[in-house]
Order: C-alpha cells, then structure tokens, then sequence
C-alpha cells in the first residue's frame, strides 16, 4: 500500500524525477527557481505516491502532474485531466508505483468528477495496458516553402492582412479558435493561463504568433519557431488554426512567403487539413503520420449518462473490461432517448453475466465513445465483440467524429 498525496514543497524532487525520466542526457540537473518554476513550469497539481505512513519529507516513490482542463466531446463540454511528468527514479523502479499512482489518480479524478484523462505516452504499450488509448493521429508535411505558393496564387492578399500578437493580445485569436475547436472531438477548452504560458510561452523558446485578420476580425493564426541556423533553417509550425478555406490558403501563403529566410517549412496539423490536395506538387511534399495522445474515460456510468447522443430510443448492454479500476469492470445497461442516456452499472464482472450486446475493454470504449474509432473498426480489429443487431445500435449511439487534440502538456 501507498499514501497518495500533493508534493507543493517538493519542488526540486519534482524537478530532479523528471529531469532524469525526460532528458538523462543533461546530467544531474541543477534545481534553479527562477529557471523552473516560471508560470508555465507552475501550472497543473503535483502529485506522488510515498511509502505507506511516510514522514512529510520522505522521497516520493512515483510522481506525476494532472493539468485541470475542459474539452469538447460530442458537442459538449466535458471535464477532462492531463496526465504528465509520469516519473519514476531507478532505484524505485518495477515494484508497482506507477500502477498504483495511476490508479490513484483515476479515483481522484472520479471523486472531481472528471470524464476524461488524455496524456502523451512515451510508449503506448506502457500506458495501453493501464486503459488509455490512441485518440488522435498526427500529420507533418514538410516541404520546401516554394511548395505552397500554390497558396499565394489562390488567396486574395488584399482580402485580408497579417500581424504578430504578444500574450497579453491572447483574447484576440479566441474566436477563430472557438470555431475552429468546435470541429474536433478533444478540443481544449483554452483559458488565459493555458494561453499565456502554453500557446504563447515554451520550454526553450517562445513561438512567434501571427493572426490573419479579415474584415476586422481574426479568421486564423499560426504559432511557429525557427530551427537552426542560415542555410539550414527550418519553419516549425505547431499550430496552424484557420476559421475558413480562404484562412488556410493565407496561412499558407504566409508560410510561402518566407521562402527567402528558411529552407524547408514543417507543419503539425490534423490529417483534414488538405495540404497535399492543394499542392501542385505533393510528391514534393514529406508526410508523416503518427499516433498523438492518448485518451480514457474515467468512469464509465457516470460518462455515459452525461454524454449527447443522437435522436434515437435504444437500449444496450455493455460488459466493459478494467482492471485499473474497479468501478469500470462490470456490465452497464445503457439506455438511449430524446438525446441523451442513462448508465447503469449492473453488476461485476466476477458476478453471473446477464444478457450482454457489447464486450469490450476500457480503451476500446473510449476511442469510441470520443468518436476516434467507429464500433465497425473495433469489432473488424477483433477489439469490440457484437452480438445480433448491437452492433448498427452502438454505431448509431457512437458515430465516428473527427478527433484532434494537438496541444502539448
């Protein structure tokens, strides 16, 4: 057993885990306040998990940090945590910390009422086993910036203008960014602290943003560095936000228009963004795609009753598999009406089974509940098993939507 508790005057503890489990290269680190506790370093809840009756300035065991955040799911806002800075020492290692601070913090979660944890994975083995899943699919084009004057040729340069914004300017790209969210499942709900020391604050070095202005108003931005030196300069864009088609084709015109400063132009986005279709040259362009964060829910009943849902009376039950934690390890009886649902949990999975449609595992459930996988995926993977017509009801419950949760943490 373990104590489970905030770790506030454990800074430099903090600090030395991460910096070992992250960056092993640089060495023992030196802890410098001013260095590693700006407002970015600050934001979000330190958590560890220490030997049980552990004096106040014991060592933790494991540590982590949970960002306290909102996203859009199925067309509502949701609660939603960001798992990070999951850290262990060596000497503590394989003896079972992470498990229990991991389950730990799901069960803090629940009693805050929290729908969703979504996290970056080092390994998504790692964290596959403990119930998150895949979420979203990252897409990189890299090209050289002559590669987009297609853009130049197609966008109307006097519709509109350019100009770079500072932090306090923050509230200027909400807009664009309201409409552009409210297409992707796993939006962030940004607030000011999220902008200021997230978007337009980084690790290294802070990003330069630029909003494209159209008839007075935002239409879309770009938050962007320069990597390396002349000659081999790179334009990383790692936020390319567009209220509109006339948006993307004039932040790409933007990116064009740097073709004498950097050699290549590298753009994170989400795979419907149609770079390559507006490309006259796309073989000319390098696309990677990977996986991106990982999402779970959190607790299955209470989600489930809290989520929109199409126009549609149905009843299903579902027998869900988690063995991190136990209030999701049970069979639920979901019912569909008007809109919305009720969940109920029936009873354990160690219990006689009543009559079950769906058996799947927590990941499963929730890359379908967020929209990422449709039940058809899951069920052809051998991930979702259906029996008689379940499967046309709980794709109609869960229609796939397209998810996009770019934002680093």
């Amino acid at each position: 057993m373990v104590d489970y508790r905030p770790i506030p005057d454990e800074r430099d503890v903090f600090h030395e885990y991460r910096s070992y489990a992250f960056r092993p290269e640089e060495g023992v680190p030196a802890y410098d306040p001013e260095d590693h506790e700006t407002p970015r370093d600050a934001l979000g809840s330190r958590r560890g998990v220490y030997e049980e009756g552990a004096a106040d300035d014991a060592e933790p065991r494991s540590v982590c940090r949970h960002y306290w955040l909102e996203s859009r799911v199925r067309d509502d806002v949701h609660r939603t945590v960001g798992l990070a800075s999951v850290a262990t020492p060596p000497e503590y290692r394989r003896r079972g910390y992470v498990r229990q601070l991991l389950a730990r913090s799901l069960a803090e979660y629940r009693d805050r009422d929290v729908r969703f944890s979504v996290l970056w994975p080092f390994r998504y083995r790692f964290y596959g086993q403990y119930g998150w899943d895949t979420c979203t699919r990252i897409v990189t084009h890299e090209c050289e910036p002559g590669v987009l004057s297609v853009a130049a040729d197609a966008v109307d340069r006097d519709a509109g203008s350019f100009r770079r914004l500072e932090a306090d300017e923050y509230e200027a790209l909400e807009p664009a960014y309201e409409t552009y969210a409210e297409r992707y499942s796993l939006a962030l709900e940004r607030d000011e602290e999220w902008w200021r020391y997230r978007v337009f604050a980084g690790h290294e070095q802070n990003p330069f943003i630029y909003a494209y202005e159209r008839d007075g108003r935002v239409r879309g931005y770009l938050v962007y560095t320069m990597n390396g030196i002349d000659g081999d300069r790179t334009m990383v864009v790692s936020e390319l936000v567009a209220a509109d088609h006339d948006a993307v084709l004039a932040l790409l015109s933007f990116c064009y228009d740097h073709e004498s400063q950097v050699q290549r132009v590298r753009l994170r986005v989400s795979d419907d963004v149609p770079i390559r279709a507006l490309a006259r040259e796309p073989d000319e362009i390098e696309t990677t795609v990977e996986d991106g964060p990982m999402v779970r829910v959190v607790d299955v009943a209470e989600t489930l009753s809290a989520l929109s849902y199409p126009d549609r009376d149905a009843t299903v039950t579902i027998a869900v598999e988690d063995s991190l934690a136990e209030w999701n390890d049970g069979t639920f009886r979901l019912a569909a009406s008007g809109g919305r649902a009720d969940c109920r949990r029936l009873r354990d999975r160690s219990d006689t089974q009543p009559e079950v449609d769906i058996r799947l595992d927590i990941g499963a459930l929730s890359q379908l509940v967020v929209g990422f996988q449709s039940a058809a995926t899951l069920e052809r993977t051998g991930r979702l098993e259906a029996t008689g017509a379940s499967l046309e009801t709980i794709s109609t419950l869960f229609p796939e939507t397209t998810v996009f949760l770019g934002d680093q943490f």
